[in-house]
């Protein structure tokens, strides 16, 4: 992933002391447009009783920024910093009592929510192996997710409940590419994993990369696949999720 040259490689290998004054930075920043689909519930658990409700979500067109930063110093770990936007809205006809945020929803009341699950990965990592064929990357990435879910009454709007939730998330991350020889083409599969305590939650991605310039001064790549992100809380502070959010997504990115 990184492009340095064998003689400063082996200088890097040859004096941890001196690594810093030979190294090579390598920068990758990318931008990627998800076609989003949704699909859950979610819900609020008061005095041990369950209420969940079930909504139909629309399909959005959501974007991702990165940037990584590469360098061969030994025992230091690489950085990658992504902000995901996840945010849409859905509706829903109650077929029983709801309830969320201490607010209730009588019986057949038509209700609209926005979900907002927009959150921002900091990812420090290693490379395992790294050649012109495969690549693997493993780390641990601090997921923030800025999280707000609103609920209102079509019938009536000043019957609504609003829950948000700010925090940090300890997850797993790995990154794997293979690179098809002569084509310029690299198949790869990237993601985040946490279960425990009956929350889980994942978000990865996979695809094919082209790289279509491809010099010292600058690489440009674009990228198609697909994208999965699910969020499975079991009574985290009273809420109850299973979110889905999924789709094709493209991208470009620039190594220099």
């Amino acid at each position: 992933m990184k492009k340095i040259t064998t003689a400063v490689a082996l200088a890097a290998c040859m004096s941890a002391g001196s690594a810093s004054a030979d190294t090579i930075l390598g920068v990758y920043a990318g931008v990627q447009s998800w076609n989003m689909d949704s699909v859950g519930s979610f819900g609020y658990v008061n005095d041990g009783s369950d209420s969940t409700a079930a909504f139909t979500f629309d399909t959005d067109n959501q974007n991702s920024f990165y940037i990584a930063l590469e360098h061969p110093i030994p025992l230091v770990p690489n950085v990658k910093i992504k902000r995901n936007n996840m945010e849409t809205t859905g509706t829903t006809n109650l077929l029983t009592t709801f309830e969320f945020a201490d607010t209730v929803f009588d019986v057949s009341s038509d209700l609209s929510t926005n979900v907002d699950l927009s959150n921002t990965d900091y990812i420090l990592y290693y490379e395992i192996l790294d050649n012109d064929l495969v690549t693997v990357d493993l780390g641990i990435n601090a997921k923030n997710i800025n999280g707000v879910i609103n609920v209102v009454s079509l019938q009536d709007p000043s019957v609504n409940a609003n829950e948000s939730f700010d925090g940090f998330v300890p997850m797993a991350y790995g990154n794997v590419e293979i690179g098809l020889p002569f084509t310029g083409l690299t198949v790869y599969a990237e993601g985040s994993l946490l279960s425990i305590d009956g929350h889980s939650l994942h978000d990865y991605e996979m695809g094919i990369a082209y790289t279509f310039v491809d010099n010292l001064a600058v690489d440009l790549t674009v990228q198609l696949g697909y994208r999965s992100f699910l969020l499975e809380l079991d009574d985290l502070e009273k809420v109850n999720t299973n979110l889905e959010f999924d789709g094709v997504f493209v991208g470009l990115e620039v190594h220099f």
